[in-house]
């Protein structure tokens, strides 16, 4: 088995904070997910995670204007340069300070960032050749507090940034004659976002009170006047006296006042305020959180505390409409290019939605889990993934997309356990609210509604190989219920456990229950012999969780002391155990008044599950590792570190002496003073704010985890979100059999002489994908069923693995279609006799080739509707006509229907 999986995605989470951004094109969003980004291709319908990520959670996002590189800058104000063409990590560069908001000039030269109450300007990355990727241009004083925002003029010549102490600065970005600097006031709150007009000095502002000033220029762009180089030499001599103080040059320095003097103004730009505008009706206190303003259709769409927004056209302030679309505070707003899409990140609920304001739909609306993910489960197909929360909501994804489908909402209480059935198609859902609940993946209805006698909390769940058998274990009663799917009627209730139920597992081969409860024992129960137990594994700890081998001979249980425990079900032996205590390191919590090490001993896997192939098995817990053992050789064979963001509780070994003051951890210590993320402290020398206020750090942890049926990819539920991780191989060589004749060009050769069957095995012994795909394209497809009967046994399954790989993106349909076809009609037998150990290549294929069914299938469908209504159109059209006339043109038939609709019509109304 290979262990080169990658992070390859990651569900469940669509936007957490920083300000969202559309590509250059409009067509594609950028959103910050925690530490990483995710890009959500809106024309395609895919979204996906790079595989980079900072330090901590990401505050804000800059992209540059030709859309290759994004600036991003976590919550302390490290940044990373990053290209968005080669997914990679160019730069870090660290501002020291936390960065407010980061935005490129239109013309990509230069960039500033605001950090306290300064604005910096940085030359932009990529437009010279120099060594340092972020050389400091100038820094701009002005406002008293801290600065909020940033928006440049069309020419990249000013930029205006807003402040908290409710001013905003017009600074010219490079030193003009007639404007340095210009201080515009107005407003009673702090500004939100300031916006140029388009080719203009005018200017919009917006505060948090809901207030929107106007404010004209009585210069045009083309009136800047560059200064005369005297006067800068003058101010050059000036600041070389500072810097001989200083370690290193700062680069231009430029301090704005706030009231010059008159000899100051003179002969400079001069703004006067033309409207002032209300958003809030009279009686109304709906803070404005965010703004975005598209400049060439004078859209400006505003959102606020309540979930609402606003569209307005400026500068006459008409209101265009407003919607309410959740009750949480709208984080961020972004318009892409051509104004048709409005994007609306909600924080608090972890919401992304966009939405075309012209025919008032949406064309993306996701959100992940509330709380955390607490279990999910693969399709058998391996299409899908399952996931359920503790907010009680039940979500599909599909893995190709990354998107959530459908969110199933009956549960009132947190849901434990989730699975599929064998065919694919039904959800089933254990919760604490008492109930399992069956789903319909056709209907996307709860068509089944399991209940106990009693009120029970569901802890785990469990349906037989055949989907006809459905058991729940619970928490409270330590008993196991056993229902019919067909009829919904309770069959069975299994007593015998001493302490609540941790864990079930069907055997996928035989008619056995495995159940695992805290009352340190493990019990099989036999559904042929009515349900009577009949073996009982005693362990040395409380159990937390079982799962069988996919061949259902070997059974894997974890225990509280941390040890994996391997055993041969039908003989009641142990074959073997792992000590996994050490391998989970623990990480250190904030307030923990032990060291990491030392809670460690308490810890111990919460989840298992083994590979497709049975011959390794992944094990998490409450600990940011993963890790994936070999069962026969009982050795660690990999380690994944599922995440690096430190914005998360537990995941330093040892806590930072600077956090620790004499009064305990500064952790303790609520900040801030009731603003948006602060907490309202209400006393002086009180240490915590409001009790019932929960601003606490998420712990890691992995809740669950899964294989996929196909082998390629495993995914793991993780307080980040549900994580993906794929087999690469893209980038590794990995020949079979390798000999020195086997090269391309010998291979070709071959293929040239016609020799179909030894070209296709050099090409799978040099194992090149593309090689593979140019020869086997090269069979006729005449030659197909020849080569497939002459291939060795070893080869086939390579072939197959292939075939599946190569439906995902080849075009070649039924030219695949044919080679699975007589592969498996001619080897089929041979196949049948090593079913378990090729279960993962064949599910790989029936995904694959299940996907592209159900497109085409939609698509024909579609076509033939469309032919039926043309015939039938037709036809009435033939009806009314008198005998003489000559019948219908088989031209008509394929032309719109539309037109054939009013022909049929306007031939009605003539007879």
């Amino acid at each position: 088995m290979k262990f080169a999986y990658r992070f390859s995605g990651l569900l469940g989470t669509v936007y957490r904070r920083g300000n969202l951004s559309f590509t250059r094109d409009g067509s594609a969003l950028i959103s910050p997910v925690g530490n990483r980004i995710s890009v959500f291709d809106l024309k395609n319908n895919k979204g996906e995670t790079y595989p980079l990520a900072t330090r901590l959670n990401i505050a804000c996002v800059g992209l540059s204007p030709d859309g290759s590189l994004a600036i991003l800058i976590d919550e302390e104000g490290a940044a990373l340069l990053v290209s968005l063409i080669g997914k990679c990590v160019i730069h870090r560069f660290y501002f020291h300070k936390p960065v407010h908001s980061v935005s490129f000039s239109p013309d990509g030269k230069k960039f500033v960032i605001t950090k306290d109450n300064v604005a910096l300007m940085y030359h932009a990355p990529g437009k010279k050749r120099e060594f340092n990727a972020f050389v400091l241009d100038k820094t701009y004083y002005g406002p008293y507090d801290e600065t909020t925002c940033i928006d440049w003029t069309d020419d990249s010549k000013c930029f205006a940034v807003g402040s908290k102490d409710m001013s905003t600065w017009v600074f010219g970005a490079e030193r003009w004659a007639n404007l340095i600097y210009y201080s515009l006031g107005g407003h009673k709150d702090i500004i939100v976002a300031c916006f140029f007009e388009e080719n203009s000095l005018d200017l919009y502002t917006v505060s948090r009170d809901a207030a929107l000033c106007v404010w004209q220029c009585d210069t045009e762009l083309d009136g800047l006047k560059p200064m005369h180089p005297k006067d800068e030499a003058g101010e050059e001599n000036a600041e070389k006296d500072d810097e001989e103080f200083l370690e290193e040059p700062k680069g231009e320095e430029i301090h704005g006042k706030d009231n010059p003097s008159k000899q100051e103004t003179r002969n400079k730009v001069k703004y006067s305020r033309v409207a002032k505008h209300f958003f809030n009706k009279e009686g109304d206190f709906n803070n404005l959180t965010s703004a975005a303003y598209h400049k060439k259709t004078h859209l400006l769409v505003t959102g606020f505390a309540s979930g609402i927004f606003h569209l307005h056209e400026l500068p006459d302030f008409n209101l265009i409409h407003s919607l309410s679309i959740s009750d949480q505070r709208i984080a961020s707003i972004s318009i892409n290019s051509s104004g048709d899409w409005i994007a609306f990140g909600c924080s608090g609920l972890g919401q992304l939605l966009v939405w075309e304001w012209q025919s008032e739909s949406y064309v993306l609306k996701q959100q992940g889990h509330f709380n955390s993910m607490v279990s999910l489960a693969y399709s058998p197909d391996g299409q899908y993934v399952v996931t359920g929360g503790e907010d009680g909501k039940v979500k599909v994804w599909n893995t190709s997309s990354s998107f959530c489908f459908v969110t199933f909402t009956e549960h009132t209480s947190g849901v434990t356990a989730v699975t599929f059935t064998s065919t694919g198609y039904v959800i089933l859902s254990a919760s604490l609210d008492g109930t399992v609940r069956a789903f319909d993946l056709h209907r996307y209805r709860n068509f089944r509604t399991f209940t106990s006698p009693r009120p029970s909390q569901f802890s785990c769940l469990a349906v037989d190989s055949s989907g006809e058998i459905v058991s729940a274990g619970s928490q409270d009663s330590f008993e196991i219920f056993i229902w019919s799917m067909q009829s919904g009627r309770l069959l069975d209730v299994l007593a015998g456990h001493e302490g609540p139920i941790s864990s079930l597992s069907f055997n996928p081969v035989k008619c056995v229950l495995a159940s695992a409860s805290w009352d340190k024992t493990v019990k099989l129960w036999d559904m042929l012999d009515s349900w009577r137990t009949k073996e009982t594994l005693i362990l040395n700890s409380d159990v937390l969780v079982v799962a069988f081998r996919p061949d259902g001979k070997e059974l894997a249980v974890a225990a509280l002391n941390g040890q994996i425990t391997f055993w041969d079900h039908e003989n009641a032996v142990q074959v073997g155990s792992i000590e996994g205590k050490h391998d989970l390191q623990m990480g250190r919590k904030e307030l923990d008044k032990i060291t990491a090490k030392q809670a460690a001993k308490g810890k111990s896997f919460t989840t298992l599950c083994y590979s497709a192939d049975g011959q390794s098995i992944l094990a998490g817990g409450l600990s940011k590792f993963v890790c994936i053992y070999n069962v026969k050789e009982q050795i660690l064979m990999k380690k994944f570190e599922i995440s690096c963001n430190f914005s998360l509780d537990a995941m330093e070994e040892y806590l930072d002496r600077r956090k620790m003051t004499e009064f305990g951890s500064m952790a303790l210590i609520d900040e801030g003073a009731g603003g948006e993320d602060g907490v309202a402290i209400p006393l002086p020398g009180v240490k915590r704010g409001d009790m019932s206020y929960r601003h606490f750090k998420p712990e890691i942890r992995v809740t669950c985890l899964q294989f996929s049926p196909t082998g390629r990819s495993w995914a793991a539920t993780t307080t980040e979100g549900l994580l993906i991780y794929s087999l690469d191989s893209g980038l590794i060589f990995d020949p079979f059999e390798l000999d020195i004749d086997v090269t391309p060009s010998n291979i070709r050769n071959t293929l040239h002489q016609k020799e179909y069957t030894m070209a296709i095995i050099m090409a799978f012994k040099l194992n090149e994908k593309k090689l593979i795909q140019e020869v086997i394209e090269a069979v006729p497809s005449s030659e197909i069923d020849v080569v497939c009967s002459s291939f060795p046994d070893l080869y086939v399954e390579k072939v197959l693995e292939f075939l599946a790989s190569a439906f995902e993106t080849s075009c070649h349909l039924e030219f695949y279609l044919t080679w699975a076809h007589k592969l498996l009609m001619l080897h089929g037998q041979k196949l049948k006799t090593r079913s378990v150990k090729l279960l993962p290549v064949i599910q790989f294929l029936q995904k694959s080739i299940q996907r592209h069914f159900e497109d085409v299938s939609k698509l024909c469908e579609w076509n033939i509707y469309n032919i039926k209504y043309a015939l039938a159109i037709s036809q009435q059209r033939g009806l009314k006509r008198l005998a003489g006339e000559t019948p219908v043109d088989e031209d008509d038939l394929d032309s719109d229907s539309d037109y054939l609709m009013q022909e049929g019509q306007k031939d009605s109304l003539s007879s």
